[in-house]
């Protein structure tokens, strides 16, 4: 299996150079051929996709996110401007906005429902980050620490959150000492988990249909009783309503 990785390997290496190269490499080693000799070697489509990446890299998406689309859309909500007072006056008394990380861990790659979080929950008043696809718990609570977020939001669409929420949750708090950092979820998960993530420690899962200004407000009222219980020199972590 090894040498037959190697093969696949060297020719991705090939493949990857010149065009006259790659197409002088094409007439000698087909690539999908390669993959399948090394597959019936009982090589795994990971040690497969390693042997490629070696060769090719691994591609990573630009992040982008815009502003002022959704706030166009709602400033006549009565929700929606009390959702920013509330974010205003969070930054008056704190001395910097809310901010909030919108993660995607595993592999679920349906970010666009996560843009659309980020691009409201900027309009609305908070300092947002935007997490690379495919991260693993380990990765987004990091993230998390080194942006000094006061929020990390996942939003799962693949039905990975029973294992991996409760995973970067533990990491906040058994690695990093930071049960302060609110975690909440999102996205297409059966109402049947919500009290299974809660029990974890998840603060709330946000259902389709859900409101975002009033998932704003909670969120704002819930880091702001956070940080009066941290500044009390009584944090805990179990969650209290402020």
């Amino acid at each position: 299996m090894k040498e037959a990785l190697q093969a696949l390997t060297a020719a991705a290496s090939l493949d990857a150079t010149s065009h006259e190269r790659r197409q002088a490499n094409r007439a000698q080693a087909n690539l999908l051929e390669l993959a399948v000799i090394a597959a019936r070697h009982r090589a795994t489509l990971g040690e497969i996709s390693d042997a490629f990446e070696k060769a090719f890299g691994r591609y990573s998406a630009t992040i982008r996110s815009i502003s002022g689309v959704y706030s166009a859309e709602s400033m006549q909500d009565p929700e929606m401007k009390e959702a920013m007072r509330l974010a205003d006056e969070f930054a008056k008394a704190e001395g910097r906005r809310p901010r909030i990380l919108v993660a995607k861990m595993g592999q679920d790659g349906h970010d666009r429902g996560a843009k659309v979080i980020a691009t409201s929950f900027a309009d609305i008043g908070f300092d947002v980050d935007i997490g690379p696809l495919f991260q693993t718990p380990q990765e987004v609570a990091k993230q998390a620490i080194e942006n000094d977020v006061h929020v990390l939001g996942i939003s799962s669409l693949a039905g990975g959150h029973k294992t991996l929420v409760p995973e970067v949750i533990k990491e906040l708090r058994e690695t990093y000492k930071r049960p302060d950092i609110l975690v909440v979820a999102g996205g297409v998960i059966p109402p049947n988990d919500y009290d299974f993530l809660k029990q974890a420690g998840c603060f709330d899962v946000y259902g389709p249909g859900t409101k975002i200004p009033v998932a704003a407000k909670g969120i704002i009222e819930a880091i702001d009783g956070t940080w009066i219980l941290i500044n009390a020199d009584v944090a805990s972590t179990h969650w209290v309503d402020p």
